[in-house]
């Protein structure tokens, strides 16, 4: 294994996969496996790249470290020889977040400084100019994730932000050094690192920026950002002769079908709403699964009775319902109930035969696909930017979408599915 890479939730960990497998134009990517949590046995000798999903983004700093730390040593005993932390585009973290405490402990563990910090992922709207971190044209704390239920973000100066989580100063690379090339931001950061700075943030506009980045960063045993920063990583091997370059060649599986939505992102709401003009859909009734009148066998009878016409059950509500609720029974509380009930709920469907299964929300894929235990998940073509389709291994595959919140088009939903049988 040439790179690892640590990922702090389950649908963050598709998307780097899917951009490490597929790489640059006509060069193509790494051999590419998405492993769901930290494997017990060594990895395959044709994989070149192993992304580790972890669910450590929501969880306290010290059991996030401790597990990004376990991962980090399993990948370098496969014999990685650089470590992306890859955690998502719109950083989502608190003040007291765990983005700056496991970057830091990953590069204490490395005895490394001067680290790109670069969340920037162009192509799903995400990028950073001068510091600060741009949902399309607006400011991250103006974007709508000022209102994450988890992580609200309220501060778009990701230096600050960052600051309040690291032990050193953070550094900065402005746009104007990564348009003079690869050696000028490796100069840069190597100022910062003697400097003392652990992290580095680094401006990127547009995907050739993240390329400039990645040439910059091609020996540097630890790398941190967005999925966009593994944009030109796969290319520093292939051009060294350690890889061949390949894509992500994983087919689909056909069968019964099943869409848990767990995001509240208004992406996700768009994609409700327009999946329940010609479609089955069915509301989760938050306050019924508090009170336990509505269990995950409410939720497995309704989709296999509509199997065959994409069926969706959801939980997505605006900004004041999600306070409502969690005013009313807790935050934690509501996270963790409707977590377990989507992970039951899709252990019930696949054990009632379901092998497509499309989730939206970083929170829900990882307990989806924790209760699963599926093992390694091969890497298939993309659906939307970020997003591809995932295929498990046995006798009985089942093939995944796993969606961040915000991402994918109006009508992800129908075409997520019929991607997934393979169409």
């Amino acid at each position: 294994m040439l790179l690892g890479v640590i990922a702090d939730d389950f649908t963050g960990a598709s998307d780097i996969a899917n951009t490490l497998a597929r790489g640059l134009p006509g060069q193509g990517g790494l051999r590419t496996v998405q492993y769901l949590g930290i494997p017990d046995d060594t990895a395959d000798a044709a994989v070149e790249a192993g992304v580790i999903a972890l669910k450590s983004r929501s969880i306290e700093a010290a059991e996030a470290i401790e597990q990004s730390l376990a991962a980090l040593h399993w990948l370098l005993d496969q014999g990685c020889t650089q470590i992306v932390f890859k955690y998502c585009s719109t950083f989502d973290s608190t003040r007291d977040g765990n983005i700056g405490p496991v970057a830091e402990a990953l590069a204490d563990a490395l005895g490394v400084r001067g680290v790109v910090a670069c969340p920037a992922f162009p192509g799903a709207g995400r990028t950073v100019y001068q510091g600060h971190l741009f949902v399309k044209d607006k400011l991250l704390n103006e974007s709508g994730l000022q209102n994450h239920p988890l992580n609200p973000m309220t501060d778009a100066d990701i230096r600050r932000w960052l600051r309040f989580q690291t032990k050193s100063d953070v550094g900065h690379v402005d746009i104007a050094a990564v348009r003079q090339g690869a050696a000028a931001v490796t100069a840069a950061l190597r100022q910062s690192g003697a400097e003392n700075r652990t992290l580095v943030i680094v401006d990127a506009v547009t995907d050739d920026d993240l390329v400039v980045i990645g040439r910059a960063a091609a020996f540097d045993r630890l790398v941190t950002g967005g999925s966009g920063i593994a944009i030109g990583l796969a290319a520093n091997f292939i051009e060294r002769g350690l890889a061949i370059g390949t894509g992500g060649g994983a087919r689909g599986t056909d069968g019964p079908e099943a869409i848990l939505a767990g995001s509240c992102s208004g992406a996700t709401r768009e994609q409700v709403e327009v999946h329940r003009r010609n479609h089955p859909t069915l509301a989760v009734d938050v306050a019924g699964v508090m009170a336990g009148s509505v269990t995950s066998a409410d939720l497995t009878a309704f989709l296999m009775a509509n199997r065959g016409r994409a069926p969706l059950v959801y939980s997505s509500g605006t900004p004041e319902e999600v306070g409502a609720i969690q005013a009313r029974f807790g935050r934690e509380k509501v996270a963790t109930m409707l977590d377990d009930l989507f992970a039951g709920t899709a252990q019930e469907l696949v054990r009632a035969g379901v092998r497509r299964l499309v989730v939206a929300g970083g929170e829900t894929s990882g307990a989806v696909v924790s209760a699963l235990d599926l093992g390694a998940l091969a890497i298939g073509e993309e659906i939307d930017p970020g997003v591809p389709v995932l295929v498990s291994g046995g006798k009985a595959p089942v093939a995944l979408a796993l969606k961040s919140g915000n991402f994918g088009a109006p009508d992800f939903f129908a075409r997520a599915l019929e991607r997934l049988a393979g169409r």
